[in-house]
């Protein structure tokens, strides 16, 4: 990496012009810095009580909404999204701050576990046996251009890192630089206000693929969040492996989230669900990790029905803005390339784009002979369009299913017969993805402790995580275990009289008691 200190500035997307403010490229003294201090501060912050860190998330949540309009107008020139879209996004990256601030203060997360000694055992005495999380370490955390708030600077990612008491280097996405610099200023207030280590938190930003290139492979970085492309997150992960030491790399990097119409459901409601399927296709233009970008539906009565009904929405859809000039060019070069495809119609597009970086929406439709001879109709083209595949007959809709790659999200609208008849096919879809939803869309993810947003690969590169949810906290965390440990040396989490009350496994029971 260059040490020529060099600027940048962000583009609004709607018009392509310059915007206010210059941005620095984060030269190596940087992220070396920032790598070193957030190492620094680990060994403080690791040990932090609970209810330290729960305040400090609150008061996260609390800074971002102290900046006011300022920060949905200056995220609004930059990504093009509406200032209601934000309001919402904003809102959401505070709730699961809190939420995460709840689940710290509590405590139970931990996953401890005593199992009491035994001396008096035969043939041989049974040691005293504890075992709770602990922190990784610093972790690196890229942010995302399709949600500059919920998944970037203080977005799950970061809430769930520095929930499970792990310092942050996060690494701005140079599409919404202004945005980024004013959330990382919320969190450094927080910092300051909490009296912690300047290193909790640290800001990295630039253009060039090298600062992401030498933070994942900065030894003090233990672990990488990411959500993305393929080929970004891909990238990530084949740096952070390429160490002397490797480290886990969580990367979120989006699928086509395949979604099944059975017979039942189409007969029942062709309409509908056309009009469903187009408003969940383009929302947001397309650009979310869970937009629906393939269909398998059965050839029959109201498949026809079904096919001019959505067809006629896709005309009437308008043109819109994306986030950048890239997504764009990329989106229109999968179009292209799709267009181009033997045997693969167009179904409906939308109206025309104008100027700037709009684009349309666009769906093509198949047949299931031909999907099932050409892998690259599974590919994501990130924006709003999808393929749609008509089977003929139930064991056409279950080989598509066998044949599916790992993927974020499956889709199922059933009646009641259907969910009888087809019930192999929910089999066969929770090998395949991380969330299978029944008559829904799977557009918008909920932020709870249920929730599940992840899957098998190419959806990410850690199938048994999530990057939504309560259980996000424990990609930052690692088991260890305490034998004969003194009581004065273990963690309060693992002591006799449970200190903090949470829930434990003592000796294969649950439990808030001493012991």
């Amino acid at each position: 990496m260059s040490k020529e200190t060099t600027y940048y500035q962000a583009i609004n997307p709607a018009t392509g012009e310059k915007l206010e403010g210059e941005f620095k490229n984060s030269t190596w003294e940087d992220v070396d810095q920032a790598a070193q201090n957030a190492a620094k501060a680990f060994q403080v912050y690791r040990r932090l009580d609970n209810e330290t860190k729960a305040k400090f998330l609150e008061t996260i949540a609390d800074e971002i909404l102290a900046l006011g309009d300022a920060l949905l107008e200056r995220c609004n020139l930059e990504t093009a999204l509406p200032l209601g879209r934000l309001t919402g996004e904003r809102g959401r990256t505070m709730n699961q701050l809190k939420l995460f601030a709840s689940v710290v203060r509590e405590g139970s997360w931990v996953d401890a576990r005593i199992d009491l000694a035994q001396p008096n055992r035969e043939p041989l005495p049974k040691s005293d046996i504890r075992h709770m999380l602990i922190p990784l370490g610093p972790v690196a955390v890229f942010g995302a251009s399709n949600f500059p708030l919920a998944f970037s600077t203080a977005g799950g990612d970061t809430a769930s890192a520095l929930a499970a008491g792990c310092p942050v280097v996060y690494k701005g996405h140079p599409a919404h630089p202004g945005t980024t610099e004013m959330i990382a200023g919320a969190i450094q207030k927080a910092v300051e206000k909490i009296g912690l280590p300047e290193g909790v938190f640290s800001l990295v930003q630039g253009t060039s693929i090298e600062v992401g290139e030498n933070l994942v492979k900065h030894s003090a970085i233990k672990a990488v969040g990411f959500t993305g492309s393929y080929n970004g997150g891909m990238a990530i992960f084949n740096y952070a492996n390429s160490r002397p030491i490797p480290i886990p790399v969580f990367s979120e990097m989006g699928s086509t989230n395949p979604m099944f119409i059975l017979p039942g459901a189409l007969k029942e409601r062709a309409s509908q669900l056309a009009q469903g399927y187009s408003n969940s296709l383009n929302m947001g233009v397309g650009q979310f990790c869970t937009n629906p970008g393939l269909s398998f539906y059965p050839k029959g009565d109201k498949s026809n029905e079904f096919l001019e009904v959505l067809s006629n929405q896709i005309k009437a859809t308008e043109p819109a803005t994306m986030l950048t000039a890239g997504i764009q060019s990329a989106y229109n070069k999968g179009l292209e390339e799709l267009s181009g495809t033997k045997d693969l119609e167009v179904l409906g597009e939308g109206k025309s784009a104008g100027g700037g970086i709009g684009v349309c929406s666009k769906v093509f439709k198949t047949t299931i002979d031909t999907y099932l001879k050409n892998s690259k109709l599974s590919e994501e083209n990130f924006g709003p369009s999808s393929i749609l595949v008509e089977a003929s007959a139930k064991e056409d809709l279950l080989n598509a299913a066998r044949n599916l790659e790992g993927h974020l999200t499956a889709t199922v609208h059933a009646t009641e017969a259907d969910l009888e008849e087809y019930a192999e096919l929910f089999e066969i879809l929770e090998q395949k993805v991380g969330r299978v939803l029944v008559n829904g869309y799977p557009t918008g993810v909920e932020v709870c402790h249920s929730m599940v947003h992840g899957g098998p690969f190419p959806a990410t590169t850690a199938p048994s995580s999530t990057s939504v949810g309560t259980n996000a906290i424990k990609r930052f965390v690692r088991p260890v275990c305490y034998q004969d440990y003194p009581q004065s040396l273990l963690p309060p989490e693992l002591k006799n009289d449970n200190p903090l009350g949470i829930w434990r496994l003592v000796d294969g029971e649950f439990s808030q008691k001493s012991v």
